[in-house]
């Protein structure tokens, strides 16, 4: 049996780049996604053709038992889950208080806080009785302060690739081009998955139980 990341939500961003950092360091990389299954594989070949382990599977968070039937599979069949990170977004669109239903607001609780606390009530235990385990959760700016249009995801407070869902691919990638990419102006994955496996290797003595990224041209969300 080896150590496991387990990283729910593992996009193409912070999530993916989570799994193959931890995986470079000697952890097995379980990769859980709710779609894109070819890019899912993409991602686990990718960790593989560099020498580290990984697994991957599509997993949809707000079906019943799925998460805690997936953690109960990887602990009997790959080893016990030191390592958890919650990922998982919870964008259901940019819609106002009017204009967002019942359903679509339900739909991100759902995603991002109940799943979030199923995931906590089966594996936290885990941990607890083996004496070691690291639970790791991604939130936004928008936790601590509401956007207009964003009230579920305000509400559920989690954000993986928030920004190029709403921009869209083609006003992103403008975006990358004018602020990210070499330029540093926008968060970079792989630099927040050196953060994530910083927080997973410190002292209990001295614990960081929230953290704040961004990148050095943006403001901090009290100051603007």
């Amino acid at each position: 049996m080896e150590p496991v990341c387990l990283v729910i939500g593992a996009g193409a961003g912070i999530g993916g780049n989570v799994a193959r950092r931890f995986a470079l360091e000697g952890y097995h990389a379980v990769l859980c996604r709710r779609s894109n299954e070819q890019g899912l594989n993409k991602m686990v070949q990718a960790i593989r053709g560099e020498g580290g382990k990984a697994s991957g599977f599509i997993l949809n968070a707000v079906e019943e038992n799925s998460i805690e039937d997936r953690i109960a599979a990887i602990e009997a069949d790959i080893g016990p889950i030191e390592v958890f990170v919650f990922n998982l977004g919870a964008q259901t669109g940019n819609l106002g208080l009017e204009a967002t239903s019942s359903k679509a607001f339900e739909l991100g609780w759902r995603l991002a806080t109940f799943s979030l606390f199923r995931a906590a009530s089966v594996l936290c235990p885990r941990m607890e009785k083996r004496g070691k385990g690291t639970f790791l959760v991604t939130s936004s700016t928008a936790a601590m302060r509401g956007n207009p249009g964003q009230h579920s995801h305000a509400a559920a407070m989690g954000a993986p690739d928030t920004l190029g869902k709403l921009l869209g691919p083609e006003r992103f990638q403008d975006l990358r081009e004018k602020r990210g990419l070499e330029h540093d102006g926008l968060l970079l994955p792989e630099r927040v998955a050196d953060t994530y496996y910083h927080l997973s290797q410190q002292h209990r003595s001295a614990w960081t139980h929230e953290i704040d990224l961004r990148p050095f041209s943006e403001k901090p969300w009290w100051n603007s």
